[in-house]
């Protein structure tokens, strides 16, 4: 696939500035420039930038209701009542419970954990989790990663006596359930200066508030910080303010004394001995800990992120990788059975927005399918499968549009949805699926814009090769954490030619592995271009291209660069 290039040229004003960036912190004009674009601008905010500290981390309790929150928690601990710490089944969830779980264990025993079975249960507060609360004798539940729109399941337990304390992060509705309190910085009503925290992130600031109301230091929490990486990482919310200073923190824990859990993770994936970053969470350890609740229960992967002893943590994490095979086999399966859908729906009519269904696909694997799905049609995607006579849906969004208030749109046929701007779920009746697919299509063809569909890539900075030099590579570690709203730095080189040694390389021969130089100096730059064997024959036709890439490490060269290349275009005349 060819993408459309979109790159600004710096204004002169915007290069004035960089230029003197540049000199007072000691990079790159060419990076202090990436860090004007994103509105880093001064000497103090970029040492901020590159030195996240903790100090730096907003007072809990400007959150609305921490302090209700911690009172409440503060009296089940004093009258010795059991807790109850329960959470969703995918990573963020699942994080959440082992941090809070974990940090509270230190001082008190009487607790529990709990993840609803997504087959037997779905998704948020079930009655079964409420029922089993009421067998164990549970008088309060922490509730992380869901439960924002649970107002009749939390009615329900308050009629039992049970009282709630949700830590959430999805979008709540205008009723909000009759909770003791209600963690969530995208209330209404809450002045909480930092809105994108991870379901993982709010129970964090829950223990931040606990733990220095009743005096623990800090410290205290620095070793649960790993998770909230994780989190952050696997649930894709924005990598800056809070959440980069979380992160920047958590991989620092993860890559010097990660939990032991994680730890047995980190190992079953080959990734010891490594730097880890963002990338290693989201492609290698969030898919394993997502895995036992996709394929069987979420419990499992608690079990694992809470064990102590190591050898049977990696039993566990032996486990939930055998749940990882089975579930990219079924994930591969499902994916060409919708491409074939798509292939035949778009012989009639290309659509703004992509609704498939079919009642035989896997519950926990459709979330997975409309990721892919949108990554390759560049549309907002929902991908439906059958349960008796509902349909249970996941939505992914493109950048820019709002996927969630398309299927709020729909709202009056749901019986269930809730999320955010770039991932939502959503529970309707099977015979309505027709009716809410011509609904949510006609919404996105009205809101939509012709850009959000298209494939593109924002270009940082044009350089040549002669530009990355070993400083610029060391300074452009110092940007990460990566994620939504911090990218990695994407760069392009024009008028480049193969050196005459690039070659297709895979097992179906799908990749380039390049050897490259361009006009302005005698730097040879290795390059990998995955998925791209189609640009070979114009590469080896010795005319120039330009490329689009980011700047990575040779991990078969000390100090060695690698460019990874995302788009190969010939140069124009």
């Amino acid at each position: 696939m060819h993408f459309k290039w979109n790159y600004e040229q710096p204004t002169s004003e915007q290069t004035r500035e960089a230029e003197e960036l540049s000199t007072k912190i000691g990079i790159s004009p060419i990076l202090a420039e990436i860090l004007i674009k994103r509105g880093i601008t001064t000497e103090s905010a970029a040492k901020r930038f590159f030195r996240p500290q903790l100090n730096d981390l907003i007072n809990p309790f400007l959150m609305k209701d921490m302090d209700v929150a911690v009172d409440r928690l503060n009296d089940a601990m004093g009258r010795k009542e059991r807790i109850m710490v329960y959470g969703d089944y995918d990573v963020d969830g699942c994080t959440a419970v082992a941090l809070v779980y974990k940090f509270l264990q230190q001082f008190y025993s009487n607790i529990d954990y709990y993840i609803p079975d997504r087959y037997d249960e779905g998704y948020g507060v079930s009655y079964k989790g409420i029922e089993y609360a009421k067998q164990t004798g549970v008088k309060l539940i922490i509730i992380l990663d869901c439960g924002i729109k649970a107002n009749e399941e939390i009615a329900h337990a308050k009629s039992l006596g049970i009282d709630f304390i949700i830590c959430d992060h999805h979008v709540p509705d205008e009723k909000m359930p009759p909770a003791v309190a209600i963690l969530n910085p995208k209330r209404s009503d809450d002045t909480y200066p930092f809105k994108h925290l991870c379901g993982c992130g709010v129970g964090f600031k829950f223990m931040q508030a606990f733990a220095k109301n009743n005096g623990i230091p800090f410290s205290r929490l620095l070793p649960l910080l790993d998770f909230c990486a994780v989190s952050i990482a696997a649930d894709i919310v924005p990598v800056v303010e809070e959440n980069r200073i979380l992160a920047f923190h958590g991989l620092k824990q993860l890559n010097q004394n990660p939990s032991v859990g994680l730890k047995a993770i980190i190992d079953i994936c080959g990734l010891s001995g490594r730097t880890l970053t963002m990338s290693d969470i989201v492609f290698k350890i969030g898919p394993r800990i997502n895995a036992s609740g996709r394929m069987e229960n979420g419990r499992e992967s608690v079990d694992l992120l809470v064990e102590k002893d190591f050898s049977q943590a990696l039993k566990e994490a032996k486990h939930i990788n055998e749940y990882n095979e089975l579930r990219k086999d079924i994930d591969k399966q499902m994916t060409e059975e919708a491409n074939q859908i798509i292939s035949r729906i778009e012989s009639q009519k290309r659509h703004s927005s992509i609704v498939l269904y079919d009642e035989n696909w896997k519950k926990g694997i459709i979330g997975i399918v409309a990721s892919r799905l949108t990554e390759i049609y560049f549309r907002p995607t929902i991908v439906l499968t059958r349960e008796d006579d509902l349909a249970t849906g996941s939505a992914r969004s493109v950048t820019g549009f709002d996927v969630y208030s398309a299927i709020k749109s729909c709202r009056d046929i749901l019986i269930n949805f809730g999320g955010h701007t770039y991932a939502a779920g959503l529970t309707l009746k099977w015979k309505d699926v027709p009716e809410f697919r011509r609904r949510f299509q006609h919404y996105v063809d009205e809101h939509i814009q012709p850009e959000q569909t298209e494939a593109t890539l924002d270009i940082d900075a044009m350089i040549d090769f002669k530009d990355i030099t070993r400083k610029l590579h060391a300074d452009l570690k110092k940007f990460g954490p990566f994620g939504p709203m911090n990218q990695k730095p994407l760069f392009c080189t024009t008028d480049v030619y193969d050196f005459g040694t690039s070659k297709v390389v895979g097992r179906e021969q799908e990749h380039i592995k390049l050897e490259l130089v361009d006009s302005k100096s005698n730097n040879v730059m290795n390059g990998i271009a995955f998925g791209q064997s189609g640009s070979a024959r114009y590469i080896k036709s010795k005319r120039s291209f330009d490329i689009a890439y980011t700047i990575e490490d040779n991990v078969f060269k000390h100090n060695g660069v690698q460019l990874q290349i995302e788009d190969i275009r010939p140069s124009e005349e």
